[in-house]
């Protein structure tokens, strides 16, 4: 019966997720300063610093133990979600050249990214999908930060390889930037 709960409470919780926070993630992120960011640094040194981003609010939510994990958890999760998008633009950012990307084509990519069925359309099911699959990733690691200090090693670490592998991943479903050279 709890798992049962659990799991419609999960639904819910996605639904929200799909409806308006992914929009509003995106809404936010500038997507000119990702240009700038990885016209500076190269893309590899971007993506460690948005790695790093993403374990400092892991240390931060397990840090206290169930005192931080309460207020910590739900904002280390839309960082995560942040770091995750703007690794995702930066690397299409870098095999295209253009840094501007719509949400609806962006969404296909984090599904595509996800293993998440996609479809030419960005659907309401694709979006609960995904949000299914990062609360499942968030859920996983949430039990892990009960222990003070443990759980900032854990949460840090965790948050760090996630990004990493991520980046990865989508690296791997983008391919190689093409080089013109003009003579």
């Amino acid at each position: 019966m709890r798992f049962k709960k659990l799991g419609a409470d999960m639904k819910i919780q996605a639904g929200r997720l799909s409806e308006k926070g992914f929009r509003q993630i995106f809404d936010r992120i500038n997507q000119l300063n990702i240009k700038a960011g990885v016209d500076k640094m190269g893309l590899d040194k971007f993506i460690e610093q948005c790695a790093y981003m993403a374990a400092g609010s892991g240390v931060i939510s397990g840090t206290g133990g169930m005192l931080t994990m309460v207020v910590g958890v739900p904002l280390d999760f839309v960082n995560l979600i942040t770091q995750q998008f703007r690794v995702t633009m930066a690397i299409m950012y870098n095999v295209r050249g253009n840094y501007q990307v719509g949400f609806d084509e962006f969404m296909q990519f984090i599904a595509t990214s996800l293993k998440v069925e996609a479809g030419v359309t960005l659907t309401k099911t694709m979006m609960e999908g995904i949000a299914e699959k990062l609360l499942m990733i968030l859920g996983t690691r949430t039990a892990e930060r009960l222990v003070p200090i443990v759980g900032a090693v854990i949460g840090g670490t965790a948050n760090y390889l996630f990004i990493k592998r991520m980046a990865h991943s989508v690296k791997k479903l983008h391919g190689e930037p093409v080089v013109i050279i003009i003579e």
